[in-house]
């Protein structure tokens, strides 16, 4: 037994791991990309039909890639509200399924083509200048890695097969097998990929090192281990994304508990094939999720009551409206009167999101930014639900209150653009100079605090302009003054450039994109004003 050759092969299996991980992430990545919109969709359009919804859950998960990816996305429209979780039951059993269909391709014999794949798919991304093409040709490159990392697993488990002294642990662990189960669920956990547990058991099972049945504990483990991704997405979330988090966690369970006294006859059964080891296995982990989802789904409802008494609502969580209850308040003047005060809730909201945005480029930390982002989860959640009492009671009011109800929709759709302005431009600006570690120059700085001021005052008088027409004039005043505010911070940002000061440099683009989100946000918020203008309308 040489040592040189044992670092030499666990080099290659750690590397062969590696490079799987690799392609299953670029596959996930550049297929996200070419679907987004597509994922969008789907996500925001899931049907009450808990069998449609399992189709979702496995087309979802075919496209991304990863069950546990999925089950983020769940958790962060759950910790929107934009979902609950009897809507999502199903699709949390169509990523199991969903799941296994990357594992039966790997467990074809098609390791030789890792690096032709490869390196076709790289000229492709190399040559073209298409952005579709070139996330097909990433895609490509993906499964090549995958391929050449399955190879490269091999290679270093058929060497450790011939080691007596690997054959004598793994023997102890056939003695034990849920000590594997423990181990596969563990690892899997770590690295966030059920596909690459099951890829090394089919390579230890093809090397004689492990059986078939020993491999099935493995993936009973890697089945387990995948809901890590959500759970972790969910320690921060509400009682929704708790709900589906763990909900994926208890279904994996279960189904484990279920199959564990029948794991011999289940093995046995699917060796009547006449498969190779890897086909055995990857037949494993999919019939042991298809026949999972057809135990569950009569008991969906029933599931779905038990994580919601499990993790029932707490006082943090009990956002909502207040004063909204769609066809209580059959006076339409009544039930605009109580609109306007959600709206306000809702325009509070996001002025606190403008006071706290400036320090993120002070202070960036996690705590401000998912503060910030909580705010906006409760602007958007507001906007879904006084539009949706509005419209109520528009379709059955006169043309005059329709159009006020209307006016009030515009003006809660500009709040709403406006905590998103904060909430994904501000936010990824602050990030990018926390990276990168950057400053600003104290001129530069003072200059963005100015301006931050400036729209401080813009913000609070807009708000106050949407119910008191007599101040639409001085809020327009202020913001064309914040205008010419931020053009002259341009110029005076230009004269650092030329006078070559190297923090300006540094943070150029950021610094002028912060100007331009700020005015953006103003003109968002002071857009009603023009309609109550006696002053001839300018620009926006």
């Amino acid at each position: 037994m040489s040592w040189e050759a044992i670092q030499d092969h666990l080099i290659q299996l750690i590397g062969g791991m590696s490079l799987f991980l690799l392609g299953m992430t670029m596959v996930s990545q550049s297929l996200e990309k070419l679907m987004a919109k597509k994922i969008s969709q789907i996500l925001h359009k899931l049907s009450q039909s808990q069998l449609i919804a399992i189709f979702v859950g496995v087309l979802l998960t075919t496209l991304l890639q990863s069950s546990g990816a999925v089950t983020s996305m769940l958790v962060g429209l759950g910790s929107a509200r934009v979902i609950t979780l009897q809507q999502v039951m199903g699709v949390i059993i169509g990523t199991a399924i969903g799941s296994t269909l990357t594992v039966q391709l790997i467990s074809f014999d098609l390791n030789q083509l890792g690096l032709p794949v490869f390196s076709i798919a790289f000229l492709i991304y190399f040559l073209t200048k298409q952005n579709t093409l070139k996330n097909i040709s990433q895609i490509l490159m993906g499964f090549g890695l995958i391929f050449f990392g399955l190879s490269m697993m091999s290679i270093a488990a058929n060497y450790f097969a011939s080691l007596p002294e690997l054959a004598s642990m793994f023997q102890q662990l056939r003695s034990h097998p849920m000590i594997s189960l423990t181990l596969s669920m563990v690892f899997c956990g770590l690295i966030h990929s059920s596909a690459v547990v099951i890829g090394l058991a089919m390579s230890l099972a093809m090397a004689g090192v492990i059986s078939t049945e020993d491999a099935l504990f493995w993936v009973y483990g890697a089945n387990i281990g995948t809901t890590s991704t959500a759970i972790m997405a969910a320690a921060n979330s509400n009682h929704i994304g708790k709900q589906v988090a763990w909900a994926h966690f208890f279904y994996k369970g279960v189904s484990v508990l279920i199959f564990l006294p029948f794991s011999e006859i289940f093995i046995t059964q699917l060796e009547r094939f006449q498969t190779s080891p890897s086909r055995t296995i990857a037949n494993s982990h999919f019939f042991f999720n298809l026949i999972s989802a057809g135990v569950f789904y009569p008991f969906i409802k029933w599931g779905a009551l038990l994580m919601e008494k499990l993790f029932p609502k707490n006082i943090e969580d009990e956002f909502g409206t207040e004063y909204l209850k769609l066809n209580n308040y059959k006076s339409s003047s009544l039930a605009i009167s109580y609109g306007e005060r959600e709206i306000m809730r809702a325009a509070d909201i996001v002025l606190s999101m403008i006071k706290d945005s400036i320090k993120l480029f002070s202070n960036y930390n996690i705590t401000l930014v998912d503060s910030i982002r909580d705010r906006d989860n409760k602007v958007d959640f507001l906007y879904r639900e006084i539009k949706m009492f509005l419209l109520e009671h528009a379709n059955n009011s006169s043309t005059e209150v329709s159009q006020r109800i209307m006016d009030m929709i515009m003006f809660l759709s500009d709040l709403e653009r406006s905590a998103d302005s904060i909430d994904i431009n501000l936010i990824t600006l602050a990030s990018k100079k926390s990276a990168l570690k950057l400053e600003f120059s104290q001129d530069g700085w003072d200059e963005l605090k100015n301006m931050h001021e400036q729209i401080m005052k813009v913000a609070a008088m807009a708000i106050n302009a949407f119910h008191t027409k007599e101040l639409c004039d001085e809020v327009i005043r202020l913001k064309r003054d914040l205008a010419k505010t931020e053009l002259n911070l341009r110029e005076k940002h230009i004269g650092r450039l030329n006078r070559g000061i190297r923090d300006s440099i540094n943070t150029s683009s950021i610094h002028l994109d912060v100007l331009s989100e700020y005015r953006r946000i103003a003109s968002l918020l002071v857009s009603h004003a023009y309609k109550g203008s006696t002053q001839v309308s300018g620009e926006k």
